[in-house]
């Protein structure tokens, strides 16, 4: 590992609101933390990866399967809080979170929040975006949006569509334009300082109203670098996504 390259830090644990011990689950006979890992180990094998688990259960099978884990209060609300807790003990300068439940994560995601984050100075914590294209995506609350500046800092993140449509325009008309929406990523990187400052302070109102905590980031006044990429993940988040990852024929 070089000491120039963030860690990789994957929040992870069980109690899931929408879709309890999802982790868990087995895809192909694998449980679902492991195609992650593996995934990890495979298109980034120059970065450290660690996990930062909620408890025993999690942390027996990645250390079986020879993944380093530390436990981390299983009461934490996010998993920014988690990275923070388990880099209080890593002391690393620059962090990459990718969460557990995203098994298909590719190198170019990797790769350019490393650069993003290394672009702006001005911009202590970088995501992803890709590139919407149809309308009733777009639509989708379930996908966020950000719109951002001509620097590629973004302005806001939100489940509506972003930019909102005054005149009667509809999905091809916004393209007509020439501005092409854009689908959040949550994925992160950032540096300890801000990692510190971030989980310091309080849930803040947008965050709290649009349940994005990234937003906390822009409403205590710091910049997010946003890398625009061609293809997004498959978060799961509810049973009926994790079989569309059974569907995938790297796992059939």
């Amino acid at each position: 590992m070089s000491e120039n390259l963030p860690t990789i830090i994957v929040p992870a644990r069980l109690a899931s609101i929408r879709f309890p011990r999802k982790l868990l689950q087995p895809v192909a006979g694998v449980p679902l933390i492991l195609i992650t890992a593996k995934r990890l180990r495979e298109i980034a094998p120059e970065f450290e990866i660690i996990f930062a688990v909620d408890g025993n259960e999690l942390e027996s099978i990645l250390s079986a399967n020879g993944f380093q884990s530390i436990q981390t209060d299983p009461k934490h609300a996010s998993g920014t809080d988690r990275i923070y807790e388990a880099n209080k003990k890593l002391k690393r300068s620059k962090i990459i979170n990718v969460q557990a439940d995203e098994p298909m994560v590719s190198r170019e995601h990797i790769i350019s929040l490393k650069e993003a984050l290394n672009r702006h100075d001005s911009a202590p914590m970088a995501t992803l975006a890709v590139p919407f294209n149809n309308k009733e995506d777009f639509a989708d609350k379930n996908q966020v949006k950000v719109v951002c500046d001509q620097n590629g800092h973004a302005l806001y993140f939100s489940r509506l569509p972003i930019p909102g449509v005054r005149e009667n325009l509809n999905f091809e008309d916004i393209a007509a334009i020439g501005y092409t929406p854009l689908k959040h990523i949550g994925m992160y990187a950032y540096t300890s300082e801000f990692l510190e400052k971030f989980a310091q302070s309080p849930v803040s109102y947008l965050e709290r109203i649009e349940k994005l905590e990234q937003l906390r980031a822009l409403e205590i006044g710091n910049k997010i670098s946003v890398s625009i990429v061609q293809s997004a993940t498959i978060g799961i988040d509810v049973p009926e996504e994790l079989l569309k990852l059974q569907k995938q024929s790297k796992y059939e």
